[in-house]
């Protein structure tokens, strides 16, 4: 993926990116399917955001294991059951 089209969907806030110890910004490889981004994510991403999750907050949510879900939000998405992990973001802000 171009490095301009990841900068915009930073700025869109369709994908997240975590700052190293040096500074720079690297996108967390479980948010990549075959040099695109997981099928779902971006809608999740902008669920959560609604919610009123930061960045941080959402990033924790996504790679934190649910014991509804086989696994974490992220592991769910990669196996396509973005459904399930939306309803899921939905519940934890009512």
């Amino acid at each position: 993926m171009p490095t301009g089209r990841v900068k915009q969907l930073l700025r869109d806030r369709k994908l997240l990116a975590v700052t190293r110890p040096d500074g720079t910004l690297a996108v967390p490889a479980a948010f990549l399917d075959d040099h695109q981004i997981v099928k779902g994510l971006c809608g999740t991403l902008t669920l959560l955001f609604d919610c009123g999750f930061d960045d941080l907050e959402a990033l924790r949510w996504l790679f934190t294991a649910d014991e509804s879900l086989p696994g974490t939000p992220i592991d769910a998405l990669v196996r396509r059951r973005a459904t399930e992990v939306n309803r899921r973001a939905q519940a934890m802000a009512f």
